[in-house]
């Protein structure tokens, strides 16, 4: 049977890149599966695949997701007792924590215990945000990791970074792997079937197709 992968659109988040780059691994990997931009909470109740995608401020997507009628009650639906994948990317990421502290304290998910705070950098020429490609150096055996170093001759991957804030979790395991940038930053978290990541995958180029990959294969 087809699969049915939902990228959300909740106002927020480059939704064509992804969608054009999750077609892109579907076609060349002929995959059976189908994905499409929605921002209804029935198409989410259907979905095989969920991608929660964010750009800007943790509040205002927070606000936003909450906003569209039903999304997060069928979220919970699909993805804490449905147990259905789910990608967050980017501040998608991010919203899955306990709370964000930009511009405030704000709710979010709480699907993963943690907080989601300023980048503090020990090295003052850095610039915030941090911007650009950098190295993902995984701590986990995880079934999304294994195998996206492939193209680089089993170095680090490397990844689009675009974020002034990033992910602390309560529960280290839940923290997957890691970039440098004035310290560790937190690049991937994940528990049980749902998985986060700070980059950008569809503009990650060749390791970022790769991910994307694992994910559409990935059966938690």
């Amino acid at each position: 049977m087809t699969e049915n992968i939902i990228i959300i659109d909740y106002g927020s988040g480059n939704l064509r890149s992804a969608e054009k780059a999750f077609a892109h691994v579907i076609s060349e990997k002929d995959l059976d599966a189908q994905v499409r931009v929605s921002g209804h909470a029935e198409d989410i109740l259907a979905a095989d695949r969920i991608i929660l995608p964010g750009q800007g401020a943790f509040a205002d997507c927070i606000t936003n997701l909450r906003a569209v009628d039903g999304m997060t009650q069928a979220l919970e639906e699909r993805v804490l007792k449905g147990g259905v994948p789910f990608l967050g990317i980017c501040v998608g990421m991010q919203l899955l924590v306990s709370e964000g502290l930009e511009h405030g304290h704000h709710e979010g998910l709480g699907w993963i215990d943690g907080q989601c705070v300023p980048l503090e950098l020990s090295d003052p020429a850095l610039k915030i945000p941090h911007m650009g490609w950098n190295e993902v150096h995984s701590n986990s055996a995880h079934f999304m990791l294994q195998g996206i170093t492939e193209k680089t001759g089993n170095s680090p991957p490397h990844f689009y970074f675009v974020h002034s804030f990033m992910v602390e979790c309560k529960d280290q395991d839940h923290i997957l792997a890691q970039a440098e940038y004035g310290g560790n930053v937190t690049a991937i978290i994940g528990r049980a079937n749902m998985i986060g990541v700070q980059f950008h995958p569809e503009k990650s180029q060749a390791a970022g197709l790769d991910l994307i990959e694992r994910f559409l294969k990935w059966t938690p």
